[in-house]
């Protein structure tokens, strides 16, 4: 029998555009989920988040490499990948998800290092990332 870990898994790693009107299936209708850039409540906000993530990104997609879990809560260890500039972006992190009564998520929250993994890639703002890193980098014997 799937848990309910295994079904957000299983959909998230065949996450696409048209699965977009499914996601009552895995989220609770006043679920809430917050990002690093968002913090929303309710299905239509969340959906809108993933619209935005296939209408900017090139063949985005989610890998879940490992997950601890009972019966009402996970963690889920991921890579996120999507195309930019025409190579491969890996962007790593983990999401805590807290299930209801009817095994659908409640609560969403996912936490990765947007200074490493995105702002270090840019021009300009990757200079100041890694001069501040450098800055505050506790000195090596």
């Amino acid at each position: 029998m799937m848990t309910a870990v295994d079904a957000v898994i299983a959909f998230y790693e065949a996450l696409e555009p048209a699965m977009l009107p499914r996601l009552e299936e895995i989220y609770a209708v006043d679920a809430s989920f917050k990002d690093p850039f968002n913090e929303v409540r309710g299905l239509d906000a969340i959906r809108r988040i993933f619209e935005h993530m296939f209408a900017t990104l090139h063949a985005p997609r989610f890998v879940v490499t490992g997950r601890v879990a009972d019966a009402d809560r996970a963690v889920l260890i991921w890579e996120f990948r999507f195309g930019e500039h025409g190579r491969e972006r890996t962007i790593r992190g983990a999401t805590h998800l807290i299930f209801d009564a009817h095994g659908r998520i409640r609560d969403h929250r996912d936490y990765w290092d947007a200074a490493e993994e995105l702002y270090a890639t840019l021009p300009l703002l990757g200079w100041l990332m890694r001069r501040l890193q450098r800055a505050l980098r506790a000195p090596q014997p």
